[in-house]
C-alpha cells in the first residue's frame, strides 16, 4: 500500500468538510518579506477528500501578505477537480497533476488562469496521473497506469506513453537520465522497481531493482540516485542509493521516514519527515541524520503532508494536514529551523510551489 491509500483511506474514513471560500485570509503572523525579492509567493495544492471533488490550490502573496483559499476556482470560475496531486512550474505554465480527475492542468503561473486541461485516458480508461518533472521542453507525466507521458510544452501535446513498472510514483532526473519508482502500492504485491528511462531515445533502458513499494525519489549534485520504499505495512521504511552512472545499488538500509515524505535535496542535504512527525537533517556526502528535530518552537505537526525547501533562502516549509478532513497549514521556518510564520490552507495541503515575480 502507498502513500495515495494510505493517506486518502484516513481521508474517506474522516467527515468531509467544506473548503473555505476564495476570499483573502490572514495568515497567523505577518512575515518578513525573504531576502530574495524576485519571489512573488507560494502555491499550494490542497489535495482535498478522494471522490468529493473538493482539490484546491491556495496562494501565498509576499507582496500583499495574503493568503488566497482558492486561486484557481477564483481563476477559472471552476473547481480544480479531484486529488490534485502535484504542481511545478515551467517556463511560464505551471503543470498541475489531478489524479482521480484523471486530469493535467496547465495554467498560467503568475495568474492561476487556465491555459489548457487535458484528460489523461487510455481509451475509456482513466491514467491517473501523480508527478511531473521536466527536460528540455519536456514534460514527463507519471500515471498509475505504469506510463509515463511524453508531453511537448511549446505545442501542449502528448506525443507518446513510455511503458514503465506498476503504479510509478516520483521521478528525478539525473546524469542525462529519467528515474522513476514504481510502486506497485495498488496491489497487495508491490513492485520493487525503477525504471531508467534514456532522455534521448525516451526509452526505458534498465529496470533497477530496489525494496517493495518505492515511493519517494530524489537525487543530489554527487552521483547518487536516493529511492525511499515502504514495504508492506508494518514493514520499516528503506532508503537505496543507486550510482547514477553504472546504475547499480550502492547500499540500502533502513529509514525512519513517515509515509510518502519527500526526500527535498537542497545543496549537501536533504530533508525529509519522520512518522513521529520531526523534520530530519540527512548529510548527503556522509549519508547520516545530522539533526533528528530540525524545527524550533512554536509549532506542533500533527500530520505532515509535504514539505520543501526555498533555494533562494533557505527556508523550509512543511504542510500539515491536521485530521485529514479539515483544512490544514503551512508552516515556514528559516534556515536554521526557527519558527517563522504559518498559513491556512485547503484540505490535505500537499504540492508546494514557489512562483517568481
Amino acid at each position: 500500500m502507498k502513500q495515495f491509500q494510505i493517506k486518502t483511506l484516513m481521508i474517506a474514513a474522516a467527515f468531509a468538510s467544506v473548503l473555505s471560500a476564495c476570499n483573502k485570509d490572514k495568515i497567523t503572523q505577518t512575515p518578513e518579506l525573504p531576502a530574495s525579492e524576485q519571489r512573488a509567493g507560494i502555491y499550494i495544492v490542497n489535495q482535498g477528500n478522494i471522490t468529493h471533488n473538493n482539490s484546491s490550490l491556495s496562494f501565498y502573496n509576499y507582496t500583499t501578505k495574503t493568503a488566497t483559499a482558492d486561486i484557481f476556482t477564483a481563476a477559472n470560475g471552476r473547481g480544480l477537480g479531484d486529488t490534485g496531486q502535484d504542481a511545478k512550474i515551467y517556463g511560464s505554465k505551471m503543470y498541475i497533476t489531478v489524479n482521480y480527475s484523471s486530469t493535467l492542468e496547465i495554467v498560467n503561473a503568475k495568474t492561476a488562469k487556465s491555459i489548457k486541461q487535458i484528460k489523461m485516458v487510455d481509451g475509456a480508461t482513466d491514467r491517473q496521473p501523480r508527478y511531473v518533472v521536466f527536460n528540455k521542453n519536456k514534460a514527463f507525466i507519471s500515471s498509475y497506469d505504469g506510463t509515463v507521458a511524453v508531453l511537448d510544452t511549446a505545442t501542449l501535446t502528448i506525443e507518446k506513453y513510455i511503458k514503465v513498472g506498476r503504479n510509478p510514483e516520483q521521478m528525478v532526473i539525473s546524469n542525462g537520465k529519467l528515474y522513476v519508482a514504481n510502486s506497485g502500492g495498488l496491489s497487495s504485491t508491490p513492485d520493487k522497481t525503477v525504471s531508467v528511462i534514456d532522455l534521448n531515445t525516451l526509452t526505458e533502458i534498465k529496470k533497477i531493482e530496489v525494496a517493495l513499494n518505492p515511493t519517494t525519489i530524489s537525487a543530489d549534485a554527487f552521483g547518487d540516485v536516493y529511492v525511499i520504499a515502504y514495504g508492506t505495512y508494518p514493514s520499516v521504511p528503506k532508503i537505496t542509493i543507486i550510482d547514477n552512472n553504472a546504475d547499480v545499488v550502492k547500499t540500502t538500509k533502513d529509514i525512519d521516514a513517515g509515509y510518502g515524505t519527500p526526500f527535498f535535496v537542497s545543496g549537501d542535504i536533504a530533508y525529509y519527515y519522520s512518522d513521529a512527525g520531526k523534520i530530519k537533517v540527512y548529510n548527503l556526502k556522509t549519508q547520516l541524520v545530522i539533526n533528528d528535530n530540525f524545527t524550533i518552537g512554536g509549532t506542533t505537526l500533527n500530520a505532515p503532508y509535504s514539505l520543501a525547501v526555498d533555494p533562494t533562502t533557505g527556508e523550509v516549509f512543511v504542510t500539515d494536514a491536521k485530521d485529514f478532513s479539515s483544512n490544514g497549514k503551512l508552516f515556514a521556518y528559516d534556515k536554521t529551523g526557527k519558527y517563522e510564520y504559518d498559513i491556512a490552507t485547503g484540505i490535505n495541503p500537499g504540492a508546494i510551489v514557489f512562483v517568481n515575480k
